[in-house]
């Protein structure tokens, strides 16, 4: 059995990990923990435009400690960090600007923290853009708990029908995926609701529509010691 150790952002992920996709990963004999990972602070940053991640050296400190509490084989790490709002001290930061495709920036940066890690067992995996994407892969299912937002959810399931994968939402300080949700449902709760959605919505569905998250839920299913 393969005992994997997720560092999460925050408290949305976390929930995310330990209610859901634990219990999924676990049919492919994979046994998994999560940890919320130190944030730090950039009090330079208004609290509006900070990730879960505000310092990566805080990040690294957190990720490297845990490799060195668990050193054995059959151990693996990985994250759930969202690109939006990446600290500017984060690996590859500055060469990443250089890809407009997100897909190809994605992966650069990806590449970037594992190598600055450096261990064979640590697998990052980095959101685009937040962890809304995975809610507006079927935004529809927020007419289950919201009611008298249907004018609103419509509106919001053709602006997503206008992309191929809701990954690719951008990330303007507006037009991100829970700016987007929160303009049509004012009173939306990501953690409460968020995590209500995706679990109407279902892994596979998820997957289908979300290629990275996919691709990274595939390398966990195959892990083997």
């Amino acid at each position: 059995m393969i005992r994997l150790h997720i560092i999460a952002e925050g408290q949305t992920e976390e929930t995310f990990i330990r209610d859901f996709l634990s219990e999924y990963l676990g049919g492919f004999n994979i046994s998994t923990d999560v940890r919320c990972v130190n944030p730090g602070s950039k009090p330079t940053r208004s609290k509006a435009d900070r990730g879960g991640v505000l310092d990566y050296e805080n990040a690294k400190r957190d990720i490297q400690r845990w490799l060195k509490e668990d050193k054995k084989s059959d151990a693996r790490f990985t994250t759930m960090f969202d690109l939006y709002a990446l600290p500017n001290n984060f690996p590859g930061f500055d060469e990443a600007k250089k890809y407009s495709n997100p897909s190809e920036k994605i992966q650069y940066l990806e590449q970037a923290f594992a190598a600055d890690i450096d261990d064979y067992r640590f697998l990052p995996y980095i959101q685009l853009h937040k962890f809304e994407a995975l809610v507006l892969s079927d935004p529809s299912k927020l007419n289950n708990i919201f009611s008298g937002y249907e004018e609103a959810i419509g509106q919001l399931v053709k602006e997503c029908e206008g992309y191929e994968s809701p990954e690719l939402i951008n990330q303007g300080k507006t037009t991100a995926p829970s700016k987007r949700i929160i303009r049509a449902i004012p009173r939306y709760s990501k953690i409460s609701d968020g995590l209500t959605i995706v679990g109407s919505i279902g892994l596979d569905n998820i997957r289908s529509k979300c290629p990275h998250f996919n691709q990274w839920i595939t390398t966990l299913k195959k892990l083997q010691v």
